[in-house]
């Protein structure tokens, strides 16, 4: 139990503080409302009413969800590739090259059909 107890102590001093600033804000900041800030877009931008059965998305919002989700789970596979790197050899340097491949496969499609592209 003893090795767990920096991490213990470290989540609860990290819950305390989000608690307390979130009762901070509540009690010391501004509490000036009006029928804007109660709107449900405060960007100032009305919203446009949407079909009945919902909205089509464009494309460019699931190839730019997809590549983000790509470059997450790429980054989860590449840092304990990267400790491990030595222990690994020439097997793990294959493996990542395969991995890294297939990444940059999804990276082209997304490329090709516009999703880096911003209007």
């Amino acid at each position: 139990m003893n090795a767990y107890a920096p991490i213990l102590v470290l989540g609860a001093l990290g819950a305390a503080f989000a608690i307390f600033s979130v009762v901070a804000a509540t009690l010391i900041g501004p509490k000036r409302y009006n029928r804007a800030k109660l709107e449900a877009y405060e960007c100032g931008i009305e919203p446009t009413p949407t079909p009945a059965g919902g909205g089509r998305f464009p494309i460019k919002y699931y190839l730019t969800a997809m590549l983000f989700i790509i470059f997450d789970i790429e980054i989860v596979f590449l840092y304990p590739w990267a400790v491990t790197f030595d222990a690994l050899g020439l097997f793990g340097l294959v493996e990542m090259l395969l991995f890294v491949l297939t990444v940059f496969v999804a990276y082209a499609y997304v490329w090709r059909r516009g999703g880096l592209e911003w209007d």
